[in-house]
């Protein structure tokens, strides 16, 4: 049995630079951290008598006898992608719901081409990994998305993230992080949404009319870069406002009622900036709210569903292996 455990991730600033149709034209930049949540990657091989030669298992149980009839998308083009003629049986399981902004996609690819590969006897370097997750989400499965998440479940921790056209260079950043660690607020919506639609309705406009959007929130992003080394991170919180103010403006199914009440309430008690993770639409709200007005604010607020989290330094690992290497 392979085992493989991958973080998931909040992405701060600079989103929307991370697409290859923007990165292909022009330098893009984010500032990211995971977290002490996590999604595992379970495969073991399926002996012959049973009646299925294939079980997954995740918000249903699945037991077929092709490859082809796996409903799962993602494990369907993996196996298929990777010529699987063992019979297996994959789990997945998560410490957060899927589609909530927290990078959950791509940490599933990550997590299972790790595990693949480990199944197959291949260790994959960090580099490797990241890259073929990459090309996998946006060439395999022709996914609407970036490649910041990809490069966060891999190598883990807090980073600065630069995308070139023909590199990517991953710099972890190590000051001031338990300071800003505890004056952040993870807040869930409890709206599901899937990333890929919301980011569709304003990727292909990146190059033409959200150019200038784009440079904005590379600047924000280099900002709130300085504003974290050199501790000034009420800084930070104001330019998480700052950057979810100019994102709500690329389309209209980035934030509802129920987000925008939900984010005045937390300013009025205290937040000085926050947005929505991933694409937008649900999910998680990311708030900077300082450790005394946060508890003030969780108290009064009952109702409100907060996750706990510390940042985590490791990205995708295998934390078991059965088989002889």
């Amino acid at each position: 049995m392979i085992i493989s455990k991958t973080p998931y991730r909040i992405s701060f600033f600079g989103g929307g630079s991370d697409y290859p149709k923007w990165y292909d034209h022009f330098p893009g930049l984010v500032l990211s951290a995971t977290i002490n949540k996590y999604l595992y990657i379970s495969i073991r091989e399926l002996p012959n008598f049973f009646n299925h030669k294939y079980r997954i298992v995740w918000s249903k149980i699945e037991n077929v006898k092709k490859i082809n009839q796996i409903d799962h998308k993602v494990i369907k083009e993996l196996l298929n992608f990777y010529k699987i003629k063992d019979g297996l049986e994959i789990h997945y399981d998560g410490d957060l719901p899927a589609r909530s902004g927290m990078g959950s996609s791509s940490a599933f690819v990550v997590g299972s081409i790790n595990a693949i590969n480990m199944y197959n006897n291949i260790n994959l370097s960090k580099y490797d990994l990241s890259k073929k997750s990459i090309e996998f989400e946006q060439d395999i499965l022709k996914e609407n998305v970036g490649s910041q998440d990809q490069m966060a479940a891999t190598y883990g921790g807090v980073n600065r993230i630069d995308f070139y056209k023909k590199k990517i260079k991953i710099e972890k950043l190590n000051k001031n992080l338990n300071k800003l660690e505890n004056n952040l607020v993870l807040i869930y919506t409890n709206i599901n949404r899937t990333a890929h639609e919301i980011a569709g309705t304003f990727i292909n406009k990146l190059l033409k009319e959200k150019k200038n959007y784009i440079n904005e929130i590379i600047n924000i992003a280099k900002e709130a870069e300085k504003s974290l080394n050199n501790g000034n991170l009420d800084d930070f919180g104001n330019l998480l406002g700052m950057s979810w103010t100019l994102k709500k403006n690329l389309s209209n199914k980035i934030s509802n009622n129920k987000i925008d009440e939900l984010y005045e309430l937390a300013i009025k008690n205290g937040a000085l900036g926050g947005k929505i993770l991933g694409a937008g639409g649900g999910g998680f709200l990311l708030l900077y709210m300082k450790k005394k007005n946060k508890q003030r604010f969780l108290k009064k607020f009952k109702n409100i569903i907060e996750v706990p989290f510390k940042f985590s330094s490791k990205g995708s690992e295998i934390i078991l292996n059965t088989q002889k290497i």
